[in-house]
């Protein structure tokens, strides 16, 4: 009503404007007064709703990690061979390049998760979207297996080898660290890939 409290933005879109801060200005700018001045909020009334900065940033990677994830679950749904199928997750898990913002996010909320102030409730969501991730990838290396485009391997095995590959490969991409882009990083993979898993090499 005219003149009565003006009602806090709908959650989404305060998650939407933090990773769209972090995109343009990098995590150090991101705070809770900015935030706040962002979508015309107060600190206070947005430590009320997120109780502390670290739970803004874990809301904030879930929310980035849900939309992936459905981006994901596209690729891996559509018609093509496991391998093709393959070579769409890792180009959708390796960021973008130097300061990817979900992958900036993703590091400083991993950072901030070995304080003993965080609980372990925390930590199980973090772990659910790594979880995600793994099953999503078991499952695509089951199914190549079982149609003969890949060699015989123990897909939980191979996928989480694939993944320490991926993660080790991805934090040099975001941190911009000297001759490891993206482009070679794909192709190291790819590399990697072609060696361990087509049945026909």
């Amino acid at each position: 009503m005219a003149g009565g409290r003006r009602q806090a933005p709908p959650r989404e879109q305060v998650l939407a404007a933090a990773m769209e801060m972090i995109a343009e200005r990098g995590l150090e700018k991101l705070t809770m007064a900015a935030l706040g001045r962002e979508v015309g909020m107060s600190s206070g009334h947005l430590l009320y709703y997120f109780r502390s900065k670290d739970e803004l940033l874990l809301q904030t990677l879930e929310w980035s990690e849900g939309r992936l994830g459905a981006e994901r679950a596209l690729l891996l749904t559509r018609t093509a061979t496991a391998r093709e199928r393959l070579d769409a997750y890792v180009d959708l898990y390796v960021p973008d390049g130097h300061r990817d913002p979900h992958w900036t996010l993703w590091l400083e909320v991993w950072n901030r998760s070995q304080s003993a102030a965080v609980d372990a409730a925390a930590r199980d969501r973090q772990a659910a979207i790594e979880g995600a991730w793994h099953r999503d990838l078991v499952a695509l290396l089951a199914e190549g297996v079982s149609r003969g485009e890949f060699h015989a391997v123990d897909a939980d095995r191979f996928a989480a080898r694939l993944r320490a590959l991926l993660d080790g490969f991805s934090i040099h991409v975001a941190i911009g660290l000297r001759g490891t882009d993206r482009t070679t990083v794909l192709g190291h993979v790819r590399e990697f890939l072609d060696e361990s898993l087509l049945a026909d090499a």
